[in-house]
């Protein structure tokens, strides 16, 4: 089989995936057999803050690992980074080949990866139209060949296709739902991370998260990887480590969508304290743009479909963004098809309701 095929085929098996988290899954699975490797963290990405979210997939590395791992990447390493990844040429690189072949260079390697026996890493951000949906680990033990330059252009080439099967998921709707997570959730970590006080607005979120790499915190509440990121990413920001925001949108385990972001506190001599996080329902205005990329409509057909939510006429659409009529019934036509509509009711409905507000399973109503 050439690489071209099985790269298809792969994509074709991983393209059926019912939900972002089995895709992660059925991706291990599949790269396993081109790409071998011995453990691996898959990452789901916010768009907009490159920071990670949920879901997240780990295979053959400890849920406790996967934390230590990331405060590696926010605070001490120096070596192909995921933000510096994103934005490169080419945004996937071996550790091996990076270091020439000496990856004790690596504070990372030094730290995490040799003591766990690891010889090798080939990382990848998976981005789309310059948005990285999805960060991808690669390990392999000592004694086995580190990876070759065949290898990590086949995970480059799946970048793309990976990042938009990735990003579409935001078109699936919320689960119908009586029990409505309301409030705001705060959570406080220590200036070591852990976590010392939580609401309870916070636990009943955090009971709603899925399945993923998490951490057993001494008040008993598994914090997701995702949630202790923010705040790790928060008190970067701090000790001014890069990055100028600590949020990412994220959905439970109905498909509801929830805004998460942290802050880090100083205390009275100036040194960095504790970092608190909040969770709580995302706005609309945070989830109609992941909806929108989701359905690949273009900058334009963004425009009109912002203008068709204000219920401006065809005319006044014409008239504020400088277009003919003719024109903007085209718009019209292929926003319509994109998103699978026929009327402009349907098309606010489904953009700006049903994705943040599905009907109860006690309601018999038509959605929208």
């Amino acid at each position: 089989m050439s690489t071209a095929i099985g790269r298809d085929e792969l994509i074709s098996r991983v393209g059926r995936a019912d939900s972002p988290h089995r895709l992660l899954s059925t991706l291990a699975t599949q790269l396993r057999r081109v790409v071998p490797y011995d453990a691996a963290v898959w990452r789901s990405t916010d768009p907009e803050t490159g920071m990670i979210t949920s879901p997240i997939f780990a295979e053959n590395v400890e849920d406790h690992s996967c934390a230590v791992y990331w405060q590696y990447e926010l605070f001490t390493e120096k070596i192909n980074l995921f933000r510096d990844l994103a934005l490169a040429p080419v945004p996937v690189a071996s550790l091996w080949e990076t270091t020439g072949g000496e990856p004790e260079r690596s504070s990372l390697y030094r730290g995490f990866l040799a003591p766990r026996g690891v010889h090798d890493e080939l990382r990848a951000v998976l981005r789309v139209d310059g948005r990285p949906h999805g960060y991808v680990s690669l390990f392999r033990e000592k004694g086995r060949a580190e990876f070759n330059t065949g290898e990590r252009r086949f995970l480059e080439d799946l970048g793309t296709p990976i990042a938009r099967l990735l990003r579409a998921y935001a078109k699936q709707r919320p689960e119908p739902s009586d029990d409505a997570l309301t409030g705001t959730g705060l959570l406080l970590f220590d200036a070591a991370g852990a976590l010392v006080s939580a609401n309870d607005e916070a636990r009943r979120y955090l009971e709603e998260m899925p399945e993923g790499p998490a951490s057993l915190t001494a008040l008993g509440i598994r914090v997701p990887l995702w949630v202790h990121g923010t705040a790790m990413r928060a008190r970067a920001i701090a000790e001014e480590r890069g990055g100028d925001t600590a949020r990412i949108r994220m959905r439970t385990r109905t498909g509801r969508w929830l805004v998460c972001h942290a802050s880090c506190l100083r205390e009275a001599d100036g040194r960095v304290g504790v970092s608190a996080v909040i969770i709580e329902r995302a706005p609309i205005s945070d989830v109609t743009p992941l909806v929108v990329q989701a359905y690949e409509l273009s900058e334009r057909e963004l425009e009109v479909t912002q203008r068709v939510a204000r219920g401006l006429s065809t005319s006044g659409i014409s008239e504020e963004l400088h277009l003919s009529p003719h024109t903007v019934r085209d718009h019209i036509k292929a926003i319509f098809e994109k998103l699978g509509v026929s009327s402009r009711g349907e098309l606010v409905g489904q953009l700006f309701t049903e994705y943040y507000e599905p009907v109860s399973r006690s309601s018999t109503g038509r959605r929208g």
